[in-house]
This record gives C-alpha cells, structure tokens and sequence, in this order.
C-alpha cells in the first residue's frame, strides 16, 4: 500500500508466536449467527472413534453461537489460505473461535462499526487471493462446499465482517498499552542469560536516489484524463469501477480504489490535506503527490473518520529523460568516490528523496522503527543489494520500478556492520523496548480476557467441555 507509511515491530520468536495467536493471526471463525429458540442438529458418524456426534451447537458466547461444523469449516480456511493445520487439535481451534467469538460480542457492545464498503472491500482481496491459488471463482465455490456464487458470498461476508469486529476489538485493548524506560529496564533484567534474544548480522543502510523528471506535457496528459475521469462520474459513471480499470495504486486498486483514514492515519500530507477538505461526495481536482495525480471522491464522512475512494496515475517517464537520471547519478558515484563529496553530503544536497535526504540517506527499517537491517530477515530484492557490499563501498546505479510504476535510479552503501550478539540494553534498546511491549501488551489481553469472560454468558456443551482451554471458559 504506497499511500501509507506502514509501521510493524520485530520480536523475538518466543513472543511472536504467542502475539500472533492472540492478537494478529488470520480470523478462521465462521460465519455469526444469532442464538435461535430452537437449532436442528443432525447427526454425523465420526470415524475415527465411532461415536456418534452432535453437528449442532457446541458452544455460546455472547450473542454468538459456534457450530461442530464451524470447527471443520475453521480448517478449511486455513488450509485456503495456505496454512498447515496439522498440528492443530479440535479443542484448540475452539479455544480460537471461543476467543474470535468474544472479541467480536464485546466489539458490538463498545460500538465499533463495521461497513459494508469495507467487508467488500476485503472480499475482493481475500477472492482474488483465493482465485489466484485454486484458479478460477467456481473452484472457490465448489472448495467451500457452495452451491452458488452468491451463497458463498454471503457466506463469506459474514467470516470477513466478524473478523473485523474481532480484529478492531483487538487492536482497541492494546493501542491504550504503554511502556516507559524503567519498565523496558525491569523486562530485560528478568531474562535470564542463556535465554537472551540472539541478533544475527545487522546492517545500517543508506541510499542516494535520483528520479527521472517528468516534462510538463506529460503531466498534463494525466491531469486530463483525470479531469475526463472526473466529469464522466460527475455524469453518472462509477468511481469505483474507473479505479480497478485504471488506478495504478496496488494497495487500493482491486477494492476500488476504498481507504478509510482518520487524520492519524500515516498518509501522506497531500493526500490528507485534500481527503480533509472535502464534503462527503465531493470528488477534487487532480492533485499531485510523490506517488503520481490523484482524484478522490469522499463517501461518508463519520466524525474524524473518511471513507473515500481515490485514482493515482502516473505520469510517463521518456527513454531520455530514463537516461539523464542515469548519468547524473553515475556522476554522483564518482564524485564520492573520488573523495570530491561524502555519501552522507551528496544525499542532503542531490538526493530526491525527501524522507531520506536529511538523514544523509539513511535508511530506516519499516518493522523496527531503526536503522538496522538483520541480514536474514531482509526483502529478498534489498538483500540482493546490499549482501555483498562491503562497508563504505558504493553499488552501481540501480534501476528500480515501485508498483505503482514509477522507475528512479539509486545507489546503495553499508554504513555499519554489526555482527551477531545476544542481546545488549544498550545497543539493542528498541528491540527490547519492543518485546517488553509485546509482553504487556499479551498480559493486557489475558487481563481482558479473565474480565469478559466472567461477565458474558458463554457456554459449552458435549464432550469439549473435557477441552484444555488456556482461557477459564467453562469458569471453574
């Protein structure tokens, strides 16, 4: 998504695995549904102990009640999404749809909204996802058991919208987690040694790049077609449709060109100032931003938050104007290599890059927040960069096209080299500052957990209340 400057935090495997489970893993639940007075429950012969079993209500939460099938349904998502649910046993994938189902219950009680834009939204991508790795939209149906397309959207609106209830109440117990120094201090000391956090070979990056100009006529081939675009809308044609035909933003192109912000929300400052100072069903003039012109058309706008659409087009970029970046830059590597200029001083004076520039090129790493790149956890196309390079070496120009198709060349030195060490307070401070989060922020959800389940009506029948639960379901 080349709007949005997004942020992810590293940590230690330990923790990622229990994070992962409790807070950001994929929802699997199965579609809501409402308590009834009265369920069928047919009757399915398990073969592996010939029992005979309930395919009927297994378990209450809430307003929500969980299927025996739900579970099976539950493995076949994963296994669509490419997951390995081999290890995973029926009682843990309740204890998952237990936890799914009181997220999304208490998600209604506090209000959050979940919009029907935003459930298409994620259909679209999820369906393309799926399409894409079973090959065509009829096999997905067949796959989930459906008898029509329809049936499986409806089906599957009703998985992606829960999951959003339960993701946003997730997302709702941890952002209010904060940790101070002392605290980050406290955590640390309470590793013993030999279960420190070992980092591999890390890193610190820097980079110079140089865009090739776009002359003013071809700027004004795409601020045309966008005002054509404009116009036919304004006349009756769907914004929505233009975007998947003709957006080159691959983070919102398949969903319409959808983004929901806020004025927090990490978008560019262009792009915010004009989403901002729009009525709900506007759509603005072209602006211009580093990613290309865009048009956007605001849908609703609810308190501080906007839901809105947008097209981005990129002007093109002329074999001549291709090969003057080239030369340019090819000078700048000569320069600094003939000790005329410092890598670090021809970035602040001749780099394009606005976000790297001040920092004399310095690059920062997208899921740490730091200037460190451990080795073994690189991009594979940035690793092919920077692996072989020794540090103070320049690379050769490099061509590089973003997805949104706008080439730039660059150049690429090592500024530090730190080997691999356990864990260190004060080299590795964000990396731990991080995991301490992580753990308060894990004990926060167990804390949460041991409050709603106390107060919500939650109830299990049959043999799964012989289950091993992490979380106190059955309340004993």
């Amino acid at each position: 998504m080349p709007l949005k400057k997004i942020q992810m935090k590293s940590i230690n495997n330990k923790i990622a695995l229990t994070f992962f489970l409790l807070l950001f893993s994929s929802v699997v639940a199965s579609a809501q549904e409402i308590i009834k007075d009265s369920v069928v429950t047919p009757v399915k012969k398990i073969q592996s102990t010939g029992k005979q079993k309930i395919d009927g209500v297994i378990a209450t939460v809430g307003d929500y009640i969980i299927l025996d099938s739900d579970i099976d349904k539950s493995y076949l998502e994963i296994s669509a999404g490419g997951g390995s649910v081999k290890d995973i046993t029926r009682c843990q994938m309740l204890g998952k749809l237990l936890e799914d189902k009181l997220y999304a219950h208490q998600a209604i009680q506090d209000s959050i909204v979940v919009t029907d834009a935003e459930v298409k939204g994620m259909m679209e991508d999820r369906l393309n996802y799926m399409v894409e790795q079973i090959g065509s939209l009829d096999k997905v149906v067949k796959y989930y058991k459906k008898d029509s397309e329809e049936e499986f959207r409806t089906y599957f609106s009703d998985i992606l919208k829960e999951g959003k209830l339960s993701t946003e109440m997730q997302k709702k117990i941890v952002d209010g987690v904060e940790i101070t120094p002392e605290e980050v201090r406290n955590y640390f000391k309470t590793i013993p040694t030999t279960d420190l956090p070992f980092f591999g070979v890390e890193l610190e990056v820097a980079q110079i790049v140089v865009a090739p100009k776009v002359s003013d006529a071809d700027k004004q081939k795409v601020i045309d077609k966008l005002n054509g675009f404009k116009k036919e809308i304004e006349e009756g044609s769907s914004f929505s449709t233009k975007a998947v035909l003709y957006s080159q933003d691959p983070g919102s192109r398949s969903n319409g060109g959808f983004y929901k912000m806020n004025r927090r929300t990490p978008f560019v400052k262009e792009f915010k100032d004009v989403a901002f100072s729009l009525a709900e069903g506007e759509i603005s003039a072209p602006f211009e931003t580093d990613f290309g012109f865009h048009i956007i058309y605001v849908e609703k706008i609810k308190g501080q938050e906007v839901e809105l659409r947008h097209i981005l087009l990129t002007p093109t970029v002329t074999e001549d104007a291709l090969n003057e970046a080239k030369e340019k830059i090819t000078l700048i590597k000569k320069r600094i290599e003939d000790k005329e200029i410092t890598f670090a001083e021809a970035a602040r004076t001749l780099s394009d890059e606005k976000e790297t520039r001040v920092n004399g090129g310095a690059l920062i790493n997208p899921k740490t927040q730091d200037t460190r790149f451990e080795l073994t956890k690189m991009d594979p196309a940035f690793y092919s960069q920077v692996s072989n390079l020794k540090e103070g070496e320049v690379s050769a120009p490099i061509l590089e096209q973003g997805e949104e198709g706008k080439k730039k060349f660059k150049l690429i030195t090592v500024t530090n080299r730190i080997d691999e060490h356990a864990a260190d307070y004060a080299k590795d401070y964000i990396k731990i500052k991080d995991l301490a989060l992580k753990s308060k922020q894990i004990t926060a959800i167990g804390k949460w957990f041991d409050e709603k389940i106390k107060e919500t009506y939650i109830k299990i029948i049959g043999e799964y209340r012989d289950c091993d639960f992490t979380n106190n379901w059955l309340k004993k």
